[in-house]
């Protein structure tokens, strides 16, 4: 039976869903938007803004599980716009090191609470 994880420094599941979910070795974590778990309200600014908090809140998630960024596997980010692209990827870039884990990337048409960006990661235990 999969096993849910429970992060108090990231922002709660807004519907019937678990912030990551262990199967095995792999840990499965939700997309994250950039909800600030402080206030609960979607961070100000921008794109480069946003594509932070979501990343920082994935990070809070992997930590609660006894992991780090560096054992995300495979990523994949949801973007309300392509042309946001190169922002969103320098950001990554501050956060994720070689070996790179492998990444989609999708333009959707809308994400909720009409963010610019969501975060979704599958990371391995060592």
């Amino acid at each position: 039976m999969a096993k849910s994880v429970v992060a108090a420094t990231a922002s709660t599941a807004i519907g019937p869903y678990s912030l990551g979910v262990w199967a095995g070795d792999l840990l499965f974590v939700s997309g994250q938007t950039p909800i600030d778990p402080a206030t609960g309200s979607v961070v100000p600014g921008g794109v480069a803004e946003q594509a932070r908090q979501s990343i920082k809140n994935v990070a809070a998630i992997l930590a609660s599980a006894g992991l780090t960024l560096d054992d995300v596997v495979k990523s994949t980010l949801f973007i309300k716009d392509m042309e946001a692209f190169a922002t969103i990827n320098a950001v990554y870039a501050e956060f994720f090191r070689d070996p790179y884990p492998a990444r989609s990337c999708v333009e959707v048409a809308r994400l909720p609470r009409d963010v610019l960006v969501e975060l979704e990661v599958v990371a391995k235990r060592s």
